[in-house]
């Protein structure tokens, strides 16, 4: 084994996911990961992102991969009521939020549903986790919740309202949080008379 694919293994163990940049900046060619995969010695996950065949993965792994292959998106609706364990449906598509302005990003695999977010309620309530090896940026259980109800029309009034009846009856939120977060997505009128039916 060379010294390029001892040091590849050596970063991908460590990063859990690999992208061809990865290996560039460390003066290797990204030619080496696709020879790797043909080997069996990488796994291609999908255009652009590799891994380990053996390396421990974790329910939420298309997270992982959509953050791997772009780092600034924010898991959030469905994708994060998921990750947060708030909801009986599996999405088949990482909902992610992008800048109003951003050019869309693609996946060949797993397919975005990529929303919209501008301002606060883009950068408010994202919270960092680290899975499979990755930083991943996913909105808080509040900010969950609240989006769920700004976002009904694409998900459904009776998605966010069990989201909203979990969260608070395993006490996941507060209510200055949900409150709070409301505001800052314009949508507390819409959900005053909700938050009063919980206290």
């Amino acid at each position: 084994m060379n010294n390029a694919h001892t040091f590849i293994f050596e970063l991908a163990r460590r990063q859990g996911l690999l992208r061809p940049r990865d290996v560039e900046v460390c003066g290797f060619s990204r030619m080496v990961l696709s020879t790797l995969a043909r080997k069996g010695k990488l796994t291609r996950l999908c255009r652009g992102l590799y891994a380990l065949p053996d390396r421990p993965m974790s329910e939420h792994v298309t997270l992982a991969a959509v953050a791997g292959k772009h780092p600034n998106v924010v898991v959030c609706l469905l994708s994060a009521l998921q990750f947060h364990g708030l909801t009986t449906q599996s999405p088949f598509e990482v909902w992610v939020a992008i800048p109003n302005k951003a050019r869309a990003h693609k996946m060949d695999y797993p397919p975005l549903r990529i929303v919209r977010f501008s301002g606060e309620a883009l950068t408010e309530g994202v919270e960092e986790h680290r899975v499979d090896g990755v930083t991943v940026q996913v909105t808080s259980v509040a900010k969950t919740v609240v989006d769920c109800f700004k976002y009904r029309n694409k998900i459904g009034l009776d998605v966010a309202l069990e989201a909203l009846r979990e969260a608070w009856n395993a006490k996941r939120v507060k209510m200055d949080d949900l409150w709070h977060c409301a505001q800052v997505c314009r949508v507390a009128n819409v959900m005053r008379p909700y938050l009063a039916a919980l206290t």
